[in-house]
């Protein structure tokens, strides 16, 4: 009788494992065919991933860091995105129910690594990206880390140092953008220009309401606030057009406050212009050059 229990529950023992190997035989085959699946998928994906060309371009050293960012956060997040989708589309087709019954599904259980791994691997994945946005944003906030691409610039080598920057008086107002060029004796121009390789200096303020600058191939956005010099930094690196669009609702005529006649020429090119924009006369009517504004009718209309 001693010996008679023993095999008696070796034998139950067995029988029991031998039923939860098969139990859990099917999870294992839906857990490797979900695995595979997503992998095979998750290469195609961010193989094409890595072939997108992600806004706002390369104009400026802060478009090509923010292009940069936008794709590395499109290839981090193809797999993840690939990964939800396949399980959802999975449990539709392979754990629907079968027709004519009503009974319960089986129930499951919480799968402790599987959360644990879960959440790791997305942490990581959101602190990497937040710690390479807070470097561009410390970045695009400090001037003297830019630096010129170089290149030959000829007699003319405007902005091309952090020292040396080219300061831009952006002045928004209902419903246009005005800029002035303190270095250039405040020549005033309803058209942005910018010389390339250079470093800009843009010092943003509005005569009214508050604005938004946004210039959006370059990479630079800044609100325009009365009574305030909001200074933000670009560095030019090709030549191109660009449009300028205030960001913030501004009055009616909001969606009218914008201008597609941005331009980033040549340093011999912007020399030209430059001078006969001091040679022409604008007939921009504002209040003489400061460095920032506050709401005056006397400057509205006038």
């Amino acid at each position: 009788m001693a010996t008679a229990a023993p095999c008696r529950r070796s034998a139950t023992w067995a029988a029991s494992w031998s039923s939860s190997k098969e139990l859990n035989t099917p999870e294992r085959t839906h857990t490797l065919r979900l695995a595979v699946a997503w992998a095979v998928l998750s290469v195609i994906g961010v193989v094409v991933a890595m072939q997108v060309n992600m806004p706002p371009g390369h104009q400026t050293q802060q478009a090509a860091d923010e292009s940069s960012l936008l794709s590395l956060m499109l290839i981090l997040s193809t797999p993840v995105c690939i990964g939800v989708v396949l399980f959802i589309l999975y449990s539709v087709f392979a754990f629907r129910r079968v027709p004519g019954s009503l009974d319960d599904g089986p129930s499951r259980r919480g799968n402790l690594r599987m959360q644990w791994a879960w959440t790791i691997v997305t942490a990581l994945i959101v602190f990497t990206l937040a710690g390479i946005g807070i470097n561009g944003l410390a970045n695009s906030s400090n001037a003297s880390t830019f630096s010129s691409s170089g290149g030959s610039l000829g007699t003319q080598t405007v902005g091309t140092s952090a020292s040396d920057r080219l300061q831009v008086q952006v002045i928004a107002q209902q419903w246009y953008f005005t800029y002035r060029y303190p270095g250039y004796g405040g020549a005033e121009s309803t058209h942005l220009v910018l010389p390339v390789n250079a470093n800009i200096e843009f010092h943003v303020t509005s005569t009214d309401v508050i604005h938004s600058f946004w210039a959006y191939e370059l990479g630079v956005k800044a609100d325009a606030n009365p009574g305030t010099d909001n200074i933000t930094y670009a560095t030019t690196t090709s030549t191109g057009s660009f449009t300028v669009r205030c960001a913030e609702l501004c009055g009616i005529w909001h969606g009218n406050m914008f201008d597609t006649q941005g331009k980033v020429v040549s340093q011999g090119d912007f020399a030209t212009w430059v001078a006969d924009l001091q040679s022409s006369e604008t007939g921009i009517t504002l209040p003489p050059y400061a460095p920032e504004y506050f709401p005056s009718p006397r400057v509205k209309g006038t």
